[in-house]
C-alpha cells in the first residue's frame, strides 16, 4: 500500500485555494470588462489561469475573433469597392488612403503645437526683457490665434457635449422625478414632451443663436464663448427628452408596496426621493442618460456644421468646402473619430451605471 504524503495533500489544497481565489477575482473583474466593452479579456485570463482552454477558446473566438473577422471583411470589401465609386472629389478613398490622412492630421497637429509653443516662448522672452528694462507696463499676454489642431477640435466637441448634457441632466432628472411622483405634473408636461421631442436641432439652432447673441455679452475674461454656448444649449434642448421620459417611467414604476411603506414611516419628500425613489429608478434613469448623451453627440456635430462653431462638425464642413483631393479621406477620418468617440461615451456612461447599480455584485 502506498503511503499518502500529508505535505503533498496540503500543497494541492493550497494550490486549489489560490486558483479559486484567482477565478473569483476574474469573475468580479468581468463586470468591469463588460462595462468597458472588453468582455473578451475574461476568457483570455481564464485560459491563462488554466480553466478549460477548449471552452474558453470558443468564448475568445465569439467575443474577439468573430468581431475582428467582421472588421477584416468590411475593410476588404471597402478596399475592393471604393475605387469603383466616383464622387465630385474623385473615387472614394480606401482604408489605406484614410489611414494616410489620419497620420497626416497627427503630424500636422504636432507642427501646429510646435508653432504654438514657439509663440509663447517668444512672448515670454519678450515680456521678461521688458520687465528687466523697467517697462513692465508694456507687458502683454496674447493668446495664440493660429490654426486649431485636429485634436483640439475633438476636445472642443467633447467639452461642449458634456456641458450641454450636464445642463440637460440637471433639468430632466428633477422634472422626471416630479412627473413620476405626480400624475398631475405628468399630464401637464406630457404635451410639451410630445411637441418638442421631435424637433430637429437644425430648427433649434437659429433660435438659440439669436437669443445667445442678444443676451450674452462676452469679454476676454468670459468663461464661455458665444459659439460654445450656442452649441451646448442646442445639445441640451435636443438631448434632455430621453432622460426626462425614462426618469418619469422609472419613478412611476416603483413598487406600490414601497410607496405604502414610505407613507407608514411618514417619510418626508426628500427622504422618500433619496432613500426610495432614486435607488429604485436608477437603472432606467441611467438608460435615459446613455440615450441622451448619444443623442447629444449626434446633435452637436450637426450644430457645429450648420453654425460653423469650432469642433469636429466644423472640421467636416471645412474639408467639404475645401474640395481638395485629400478632403474626402479626411472627412472619413472624422467619421470614424465621431463613431469611436460615441462608442467610448456610451461605454463611459455604462461604467458609471455599473458603479451605482451593480455594486453589490462586485
Amino acid at each position: 500500500m502506498t503511503a499518502i504524503d500529508p505535505d503533498s495533500i496540503s500543497m494541492d489544497a493550497e494550490k486549489e485555494a489560490r486558483k479559486a481565489r484567482l477565478f473569483t477575482r476574474i469573475n468580479k473583474a468581468d463586470a468591469w470588462f463588460q462595462a468597458l466593452g472588453l468582455s473578451w479579456v475574461t476568457p483570455i485570463l481564464k485560459v491563462v489561469a488554466g480553466d478549460n482552454p477548449r471552452a474558453q477558446g470558443k468564448e475568445i473566438w465569439r467575443l474577439l475573433g468573430v468581431p475582428l473577422l467582421a472588421i477584416a471583411i468590411f475593410l476588404g470589401a471597402w478596399s475592393v469597392m471604393a475605387p469603383k465609386v466616383q464622387t465630385s472629389l474623385g473615387a472614394i478613398p480606401g482604408p489605406g488612403q484614410v489611414w494616410e490622412q489620419a497620420v497626416s492630421l497627427h503630424e500636422e497637429a504636432g507642427r501646429i503645437k510646435d508653432k504654438e509653443d514657439a509663440f509663447y516662448e517668444r512672448q515670454e522672452a519678450r515680456n521678461a526683457k521688458l520687465i528687466a528694462d523697467g517697462n513692465a507696463d508694456k507687458v502683454k499676454e496674447r493668446i495664440y490665434t493660429g490654426a486649431a489642431t485636429y485634436y483640439s477640435q475633438i476636445w472642443t466637441s467633447i467639452k461642449t457635449v458634456f456641458f450641454g448634457f450636464l445642463i440637460a441632466s440637471v433639468v430632466a432628472i428633477p422634472l422626471g422625478i416630479g412627473a413620476g411622483l405626480s400624475p398631475m405634473l405628468s399630464s401637464a408636461i406630457n404635451p410639451l414632451i410630445q411637441i418638442f421631442k421631435p424637433v430637429s436641432p437644425l430648427a433649434w439652432l437659429p433660435i438659440v443663436t439669436m437669443i445667445v447673441s442678444a443676451t450674452y455679452v462676452t469679454t476676454d475674461a468670459s468663461w464661455f464663448t458665444k459659439s460654445f454656448l450656442t452649441s451646448a444649449i442646442t445639445v441640451t434642448l435636443c438631448s434632455l427628452w430621453p432622460t426626462l421620459i425614462n426618469t418619469a417611467l422609472g419613478v412611476s414604476a416603483i413598487d406600490k408596496d414601497l410607496v405604502s411603506v414610505s407613507k407608514v414611516l411618514k417619510m418626508n419628500t426628500w427622504t422618500k426621493i433619496t432613500k426610495l425613489v432614486l435607488p429604485s429608478a436608477l437603472p432606467l434613469i441611467f438608460t435615459g442618460l446613455r440615450l441622451s448623451l448619444g443623442v447629444g453627440w449626434m446633435v452637436l456635430i450637426a450644430a457645429e456644421m450648420l453654425a460653423q462653431n469650432p469642433g469636429l462638425g466644423k472640421f467636416v464642413w471645412d474639408e467639404f468646402q475645401n474640395g481638395s483631393s485629400q478632403s474626402l479621406a479626411k472627412i472619413m477620418v472624422a467619421v470614424f473619430t465621431i463613431g469611436i468617440i460615441g462608442f467610448m461615451l456610451d461605454r463611459l456612461m455604462y461604467a458609471i451605471q455599473s458603479v451605482f447599480t451593480f455594486s453589490g455584485n462586485r
